[in-house]
């Protein structure tokens, strides 16, 4: 009887550290992708970072085309304000000129 007691305890013994060993598998494939989704998300993370900055760079660049347009604009009706001056004091000029 010894002998069967032996065998069965060897036997529950190898289940127990085969069953162990399942556990440290199982633990080991959970922590491989867990850190395979960290990577994913640290990527994620970097990608977002470099596509703000990228929108900031764009977003100056139109702020500044914007703001030529502006000027430039404001310009040139200054420079029609001024013309609209001038032909004003031309005609007032010209009505002066014949009257005597």
């Amino acid at each position: 009887m010894n002998y069967k007691m032996l065998a069965v305890l060897g036997l529950g013994a190898t289940m127990f550290v085969s069953c162990d060993q399942q556990k440290s598998a199982i633990d080991d494939q959970k922590e491989a992708t867990k850190a395979a989704i960290d990577n994913r998300k640290e990527a994620v993370d970097a990608a977002a970072k470099d596509a703000k900055k990228e929108a900031d760079k764009t977003a100056l660049i139109e702020k500044a085309r914007i703001e030529a347009i502006k000027e430039s604009t404001e310009a040139q009706l200054d420079a029609d304000k001024k013309k609209a001056d001038a032909e004003a004091k031309a005609a007032k000029a010209r009505l002066d000129a014949e009257k005597k």
